[in-house]
């Protein structure tokens, strides 16, 4: 069954059951789609199966896919380990720990939309996001391209540390792991110093030509932010509360995962001078809205606005980089 015919399914089910377990008080307030968003705040076993078996869908839809798609292009190995720190000027890490406490704020919100306690379904989220990620790892252990990778792992646990930790100590996230994403432009022209190939060629090599592979694995077009609420650490109340601080960490430069040399189709090596393309980090200070702290009192658009939560704003931002060079940038 497609994943959509199979939500709408769990959908249709949960509308036709919820007045045979009951409504809880927080849910009586509303009617409608409205009440389909709104988190119970008593344990609703329709919601909760629900959830357990769209959850349980989508992961066994993504593992075959990402199995028959992805993993079976490689020869298959024994299982073991490759260290590959360093890889992608840590863009790749970052992008790890990213992940991993997005998935541990969306699961913990799911399970508190059964009605789970907070203290159940925070480590629950955090739980599933860091089991999921081990998964993805495991089959990278038995592909002879990559292999279980510690700091993959590290940076999984640091993304999923980081979610639950501040949820025991504040009950509420203060810090939080954003992304944003400015694909750039590719020379088309052809290179001699590749061959007579080009960057654009390259890139789509490396990190496809679709817009949302691209967006997915493009390194050099992805910023990764910690965005912190002042307004939490700051006692005066004068600071916007939906306004953030962000620091953020991107890479340019980046045609292959340790420097910039590869083998074109003609069997010819090639590198780009690194004078001219040198391989640097940028790190970038600039404000963030927090979109779950605009009020409203609209059960979607809370649910709405902790989807965009993953995403950096984007405003003006300050620029120093590893080449010893600063800059500002109007958007970012």
């Amino acid at each position: 069954m497609h994943i959509r015919h199979l939500f709408l399914t769990a959908l249709i089910l949960f509308l036709l059951t919820e007045p045979l377990v009951g409504q809880s008080p927080q849910e009586k307030q509303y009617s409608g789609w409205n009440r389909f968003w709104t988190p119970s705040d008593t344990f609703h076993p329709a919601r909760f199966w629900i959830a357990a078996a769209s959850g349980s869908a989508i992961y066994a839809v993504t593992m075959t896919g990402l199995n028959k798609t992805w993993y079976r292009k490689y020869p298959r190995s024994d299982f073991h380990l490759h260290n590959d720190w360093g890889e992608w000027r840590h863009m790749d890490k970052l992008g790890h720990a990213f992940t991993t406490y997005t998935e541990s704020r969306i699961l913990d919100q799911g399970a508190q939309w059964t009605g789970m306690n907070t203290k159940t379904s925070r480590w629950l989220g955090s739980g599933v996001a860091l089991g999921l990620q081990t998964s993805l790892e495991i089959l990278d252990g038995h592909s002879s391209q990559w292999g279980f990778s510690w700091p993959d792992m590290a940076f999984n646990v640091l993304g999923a540390g980081i979610y639950l930790s501040q949820d025991m100590i504040w009950q509420e996230q203060r810090v939080s792991l954003k992304v944003s994403n400015w694909l750039p432009a590719y020379p088309e022209a052809p290179m001699a110093q590749l061959g007579g190939t080009s960057l654009k060629q390259r890139s789509r090599d490396l990190f496809g030509s679709a817009w949302t592979e691209r967006y997915l694995k493009d390194y050099n077009a992805q910023t990764i932010w910690l965005s912190v609420s002042p307004d939490k650490f700051l006692s005066s109340g004068k600071w916007p509360a939906w306004l953030n601080i962000a620091f953020g960490y991107s890479a340019e430069n980046l045609y292959g995962g340790y420097n910039n040399r590869w083998i074109i189709p003609t069997g010819q090596t090639v590198q780009l001078d690194p004078v001219v393309y040198p391989r640097y980090s940028q790190f970038i200070l600039s404000l963030d809205v927090d979109f779950t702290r605009i009020p409203t009192r609209n059960p979607f658009l809370k649910a709405l606005f902790q989807g965009l939560n993953a995403f950096k704003f984007p405003f003006p931002g300050i620029e120093y980089n590893s080449l010893g060079k600063w800059g500002a940038h109007w958007i970012y």
